[in-house]
């Protein structure tokens, strides 16, 4: 449905009686309930194939709301040099968690994720719910996330009762995520917002070791996106590490009708296989915005085994591996 403002009240008002839905992002699109209310959130989890041991970020749409809904205990003074450059944005700051919180958005954790989203529809409708809105990405949990309406659709029809179509997300990934629970601000998340940009407000960051590496075992994700496998399509991805001839002849030594590769703009005319595009080379925005409607536009097809390139993991790239190493299961080959 189309986010007019009686389409928008309509929505709102089912989320403040707690329904779900989808709605989108700047980021990513997002399955909505209200942030309170314990017995909606799980219905998102359900909806989703969630492991419940997996916490969500709570969205708003005024920074007052953190105090009016007593989502945190108390706001560190860092947050508000962090929400006067990039809030409204891409940006989830993690706070000790406040008495509103059910224990379902934080999975059991004594700390809670808050945003405060860019997109007009976003605001409008947390505004007509008058809640804070719990909010993952509005797909089957594991799959790649979606960034349009039909993404979404094709995830969760027969499982929620409304989409609100906002078009195409502009970033394409996941928001950047920081902890302000630990003696250094700690990254857990990267997205739009890049760890220079957070080290000029904060000065010294610390890069938490699960943006590159797997879990530990037994370690708790304490932020969305830190899962072992996630995002991944169905069929095997395995990322090669390699420079741009040494990459296109290894996927050309395995050409055949199964196998497809995952690729820059520039590798497409090189390649005797199935290509699925995901930006230029040097351009990581480019790359974050296109990533899940390539990973999405393989499970199209019946492509067993794509190898895909490796990004850089600097600046807006590190966002992009974070998501395709977690897609590929961490099975990474590399050539010298």
């Amino acid at each position: 449905m189309l986010p007019t403002k009686e389409n928008i009240q309509t929505v709102g008002k089912a989320l403040r009686e707690g329904m779900l839905a989808g709605i989108p992002t700047e980021t990513v699109y997002g399955l909505a309930a209200d942030a309170l209310n314990g017995k909606a959130v799980s219905e998102i989890f359900k909806a989703k194939g969630r492991p419940m041991d997996n916490p969500l970020i709570v969205h708003i749409s005024d920074f007052f709301q953190i105090e009016r809904f007593s989502l945190v205990r108390e706001i560190p003074k860092a947050v508000y040099a962090l929400a006067e450059k990039f809030w409204p944005g891409p940006l989830t700051i993690i706070m000790p968690k406040g008495s509103a919180i059910p224990d379902e958005v934080s999975a059991g954790l004594d700390t809670v994720a808050i945003r405060f989203p860019s997109h007009p529809v976003t605001k409008a409708v947390i505004t007509a719910a008058d809640r804070p809105l719990a909010a993952p990405s509005a797909n089957t949990s594991g799959s790649p996330s979606p960034t349009t309406a039909g993404h979404v659709y094709h995830d969760m029809q027969g499982k929620i009762p409304y989409i609100l179509d906002g078009g195409i997300c502009e970033v394409g990934v996941e928001s950047t995520v920081v902890t302000l629970c630990t003696d250094v601000p700690t990254l857990l998340r990267p997205g739009g917002i890049t760890p220079l940009q957070l080290e000029s407000v904060l000065g010294k960051i610390q890069i938490s070791d699960a943006v590159l590496h797997k879990l530990k075992d037994g370690e708790k994700a304490e932020s969305p996106g830190m899962k072992y496998k996630h995002y991944a399509p169905r069929a095997n991805l395995i990322l090669v590490k390699a420079e741009d001839e040494k990459y296109r002849d290894f996927v050309n030594s395995k050409a055949d009708n199964t196998v497809g590769a995952l690729c820059y703009d520039e590798d497409e005319k090189f390649l005797n296989v199935r290509t699925f595009v995901f930006g230029a080379k040097n351009d990581y925005s480019s790359q974050a915005n296109r990533l899940f409607d390539a990973l999405r536009e393989i499970d199209e097809t019946d492509i067993q085994t794509v190898y895909g390139r490796c990004p850089d993991t600097e600046g807006m790239a590190l966002a992009v591996y974070n998501r395709l190493i977690r897609s590929a299961g961490f099975e990474v080959i590399e050539l010298a």
